[in-house]
């Protein structure tokens, strides 16, 4: 809900339902086998997702990070792993949690997803993170920044130029270490937390996925999801 860039969105109307709703029934329909559960900072959230029958866990509102706030609720959920989904990422596919135990059961400390960018105005937003990955799968880098940049090039998309999808997968244990580790500099810099794993000499892998998501980071991808929905 403290959301710098777009304060109050995970209760924001979506179509006569909050957003939040959205992305909990989403979960639910493409993974019915998973148990879930919301890690959440402020009471009316949890009110709201008590009253539609959706498990949460209250965690404390000052956690520096969404990764810190999932290792404390899962020290009640007690999960061997976890797939983390961010509560403003709504239109997920069940390929795309397929796809991440896959990467996860290559041997990483964490998994994620990443999908080409089509668009050369979406490689420049601040808001669209990049990820760039070594020739075996693992993230190298994340940025706000377009990334790898392509110094022979006159402009346009690299032929690696990705964008890094807001889901997640651990083993607890990771979580844990994650947890122990103070915020680092890069981190703290770029705003994105998946950056202290790297900084801790951790490994993430990174799968490529052709099927895009509608995150909602600014009150301009609201009206985006709200076009999506209203065609689906």
């Amino acid at each position: 809900m403290g959301s710098q860039r777009f304060p109050g969105k995970l209760m924001k109307d979506v179509l006569g339902k909050p957003l939040i709703l959205w992305t909990a029934e989403n979960i639910r329909r493409i993974a019915p086998d998973m148990p879930l559960h919301f890690a959440v900072a402020e009471k009316e959230l949890k009110e709201l997702l008590d009253a539609h029958g959706y498990s949460s866990i209250m965690t404390d509102p000052d956690l520096p990070s969404g990764t810190d706030r999932l290792a404390m609720a899962n020290r009640q959920v007690q999960a061997e792993w976890v797939i983390n989904v961010q509560a403003d990422e709504p239109v997920l596919a069940a390929d795309h949690i397929e796809q991440l135990v896959s990467v996860l059961e290559t041997g990483v400390d964490a998994a994620t997803l990443a999908t080409p960018f089509e668009k050369e105005s979406d490689f420049k937003d601040s808001n669209k993170v990049k990820v760039v990955r070594s020739n075996n799968g693992r993230a190298l880098y994340f940025s706000r920044s377009p990334i790898p940049y392509s110094r022979d090039s006159a402009g346009g998309l690299p032929a690696s130029a990705y964008w890094h999808l807001g889901l997640y997968g651990y083993h607890h244990e990771v979580l844990e270490r994650f947890h122990g580790w103070a915020p680092t500099e890069l981190e703290e810099t770029e705003k994105l937390e998946q950056l202290r794993i790297l900084e801790n000499g951790g490994t993430i892998g990174v799968g490529i996925t052709a099927t895009r998501t509608i995150g909602v980071d600014v009150p301009e991808d609201l009206e985006q999801l709200k076009a999506f929905l209203g065609n689906a």
